[in-house]
């Protein structure tokens, strides 16, 4: 039985918090979750281009794709980004002329970009937003003072150096990553979000092979 799709919309852009020079798409569902997705420079320039309206006195690249689509009788029918795999999201462009349909593996941040040109949906699947959506849940929310500060916060050195963040999240308690995911989420600051939600995660995995 075929998974069913979650339709999702570009929320915004934001600088990378662990990254140098790259960018956190944040994509939303129609509800409390969102989905951070690492871009690069030229990627996010483009689509704050679309998200802008702006119109470049020279069709990009992404616009030569769409031109070129239209001008062989095809469509932007959909984007579905269907898979998650070491830490990459996998996306396919979906065209159509009425009677046809071509599926084309495509980049999750040049997918995007196109559909903003053409105002055409993105979907995911629940197994995606599961596992990579960071929950909005309004009710768990706790307010910045009800969270009290702890101790050895990360750093963005922390960040950089793997094994050093590997060893300062096994040290935290269930109970202290959960307070820091949702203070992260509080502040939209999805990609440390997620991070935390990882390590929940690794947890989780780790206690079902004992």
């Amino acid at each position: 039985m075929e998974e069913k799709k979650i339709k999702l919309r570009v929320q915004g852009l934001t600088n990378s918090q662990i990254q140098s020079g790259a960018y956190a798409l944040v994509l939303a569902e129609d509800g409390m979750r969102r989905i951070p997705i690492i871009v690069g420079m030229f990627e996010a320039q483009s689509i704050a281009i679309a998200i802008e309206g702006f119109n470049p006195p020279r069709p990009l690249t992404h616009d030569l794709f769409i031109a070129y689509t239209k001008a062989t009788g095809f469509n932007l029918k959909e984007i579905f980004i269907h898979k998650f795999e070491d830490g990459v999201f996998y996306s396919e462009i979906l065209l159509t002329d009425g009677t046809n349909e071509i599926r084309i593996d495509s980049r999750t941040s040049d997918a995007i970009a196109i559909a903003l040109r053409t105002n055409c949906d993105i979907y995911t699947t629940e197994t995606i937003m599961s596992k990579c959506g960071i929950s909005l849940d309004e009710n768990n929310f706790m307010t910045e003072n009800e969270i009290e500060p702890l101790p050895e916060e990360l750093t963005m050195e922390d960040l950089q150096d793997i094994t050093k963040l590997k060893k300062q999240l096994r040290s935290l308690s269930k109970k202290e990553i959960e307070e820091r995911m949702e203070k992260a989420v509080a502040e939209e600051n999805y990609e440390f979000a997620k991070i935390y939600k990882d390590e929940l995660l690794r947890r989780k995995e780790e206690n079902k092979n004992d």
